[in-house]
């Protein structure tokens, strides 16, 4: 990939350069660590005693992390896991993740990031497609992969429980998840092993280091199927430290304003089985020596809000939707906002009157950012010392470039709005045993086709319009639903907005949005009323409907196809 990049590196301008913040250094070095295992390893021995995970109190040091780590790499390694097995992770966000994260890729495994709130037949897919050998899950989900075991490739079972890293609470915890509000349906899983179990045969047996390289697949990290069915994106040990280096470098205009703390605090409230997540909490935050408080069901807002309230946060990765519903939690409303440095806003396009109002109350901008699971993920990001929400992605991040190109493959002048193709270390090798997929979405000259229109201005910033299939086409007219949401957001009697293209006699589509009401009163007509000076006609919707919530991944993205 590299290679093609070398060489028509020079046939791109690159307006963003001139937009970058002083600190931040225009590429990044070459990659230091042989592997994203031993990234993690170097990090444990360098922070060693500081707290890396925190979860529901429980902290676990960095020198603690490595040890578990080891013994759960030749745990798989006794079980006869070699070089390249794919192992499944299907838990939320407990401390038994980053053990077992790093467990997997010290023993020269594939990690296969599962979603625990997968159906059946979602799982059986995903396994069935990766080839997972083995998959570590937690116990609340053990039933639904009960459902499919035996349709897939699956060897060796791994069953967590929520309290099994918490120590003597764990016992309590335990029981309040089984008993008292009955989260763990029942299940049967034969010659499964128990997570502490797995721990102590590991610890009785010989870690034997894997020599892994920067070609070897890291990650199939599979994509939401938003384009039909779900496919794995295979990301290099190289492809996810290029990011890390990319990010660590970019990072830099947060201290521009406000002092670097002697210790980064980061919340992460986003799944790490998810890419957003995995990189930029998981193993970024490693790389600085950062501690992650680990919030295992962020939309328990109330728990949420009272585990932040313990900690000097400086860190805040999140969405859209996550930022609204805090905004709107009164206990929220009363924390210290102080320790908080930066608020990266990512996974789906930022609300205006969101963003306003986070700044108002922490005295933070939302730094939007932009990428995909295809690209590591972050490909954009805006400047962290910025001094107002720009309702952009933000600029190309160092060795990443970004051209918009039209239907045949021409790259388009600024302010002409295309679709956005990235080029840079980042972007994955292909997908998992489709190359018939990977040659959709990869040009000759290395650039991904992200399949999301937007443009680039003058200085370098890129706007997102949308993504090409959820494009409203009214009499001809291209009608972008993130611009209608954007203005329905600003509304103060709604609190969450979603826009889609219904069938219409006349104009073969039009727009219909679907509101959840902040103020009981609202009407229909209040809305359309408020569109009219905001939105030119083709753009306002012809149809409101309200409801009590709106359909949405687990990360918190409203699933607009699902609402058509």
């Amino acid at each position: 990939m590299a290679k093609s990049s070398e060489k028509s590196a020079a046939d791109i301008a690159r307006p963003w350069l001139a937009s970058y913040p002083d600190v931040v250094q225009p590429e990044i070095g070459p990659i230091e660590d042989a592997s994203i295992g031993d990234m993690m390893v170097k990090a444990c021995k360098t922070y060693g005693s500081r707290p890396a995970f925190t979860s529901m109190g429980k902290t676990v040091s960095f020198a603690e992390l490595e040890e578990a780590s080891r013994h759960f790499a030749a745990f798989l390694q006794a079980r006869g896991l070699k070089k390249g097995a794919r192992v499944a992770l299907m838990m939320p966000n407990v401390l038994q993740y980053p053990v077992a994260l790093m467990g997997v890729l010290r023993a020269g495994c594939t990690v296969v990031n599962v979603n625990p709130l997968y159906t059946p037949r979602e799982l059986e897919h995903q396994l069935k497609d990766a080839g997972a050998e083995a998959i570590v899950i937690l116990e609340n989900f053990a039933t639904t992969l009960q459902t499919v075991l035996s349709n897939t490739p699956v060897k060796h079972v791994v069953v967590a429980a929520m309290g099994d890293m918490l120590g003597f609470k764990g016992h309590i915890v335990n029981l309040v998840v089984r008993r008292v509000k009955k989260m763990v349906p029942a299940w049967s899983l034969p010659g499964h092993v128990g997570f502490k179990d797995a721990m102590k045969q590991g610890a009785a047996a010989r870690f034997s280091p894997v020599e892994t390289g920067l070609d070897d697949v890291a990650f199939l990290q599979y994509t939401g199927g938003t384009t039909g069915v779900s496919k794995g994106a295979m990301l290099l040990h190289r492809n996810v430290l290029a990011n890390v280096a990319q990010n660590a470098l970019w990072v830099e205009s947060a201290f521009v304003k406000k002092p670097r703390p002697d210790r980064m605090i980061y919340v992460c409230a986003l799944p790490l089985y998810h890419i957003y997540a995995l990189t930029v909490n998981a193993l970024m935050g490693m790389q600085q020596g950062a501690q992650n408080i680990l919030i295992a069901n962020p939309r328990d807002i109330p728990g949420f809000v009272k585990e932040l309230a313990k900690y000097p946060v400086n860190v805040f990765p999140g969405l859209n939707t996550l930022f609204n519903a805090l905004l709107n939690n009164e206990d929220f409303q009363k924390l210290d906002f102080k320790p908080l440095l930066l608020t990266f806003g990512g996974g789906m396009a930022v609300q205006k009157a969101v963003a306003d109002r986070w700044q108002k109350l922490t005295g933070i901008i939302i730094s939007e950012g932009y990428g995909l699971s295809e690209t590591s993920p972050v490909a954009t990001a805006n400047r962290f010392d910025a001094d107002a929400f720009t309702g952009t992605i933000g600029l190309p991040i160092p060795s990443t470039d970004i051209v918009i190109r039209d239907e045949n493959g021409k790259d388009l002048p600024l302010g002409e709005v295309g679709e956005i193709c990235i080029r840079g270390p980042q972007v994955m090798a292909g997908y998992w045993n489709r190359p018939d997929e990977t040659a959709k979405v990869m040009t000759a000259d290395g650039f991904f086709k992200s399949g999301d229109m937007g443009f680039m201005n003058g200085e370098g910033f890129v706007k997102i319009v949308d993504r090409k299939k959820d494009m409203i086409l009214v009499s001809g007219f291209n009608v972008y639903p993130n611009e209608i949401e954007d203005v329905i957001a600003m509304h103060p009697g709604v609190l969450e907005v979603a826009a889609v293209g219904v069938p219409d006699e006349k104009s073969g589509e039009v727009p219909k949005v679907f509101v959840v009401k902040k103020d009981p009163n609202l009407t229909e007509k209040e809305i359309v009323d408020f569109c009219r000076d905001k939105l030119t006609a083709y753009k306002r919707p012809k149809h409101v409907e309200f409801r009590a919530d709106l359909p949405k991944t687990n990360v918190g993205k409203i699933l607009r196809r699902e609402l058509r």
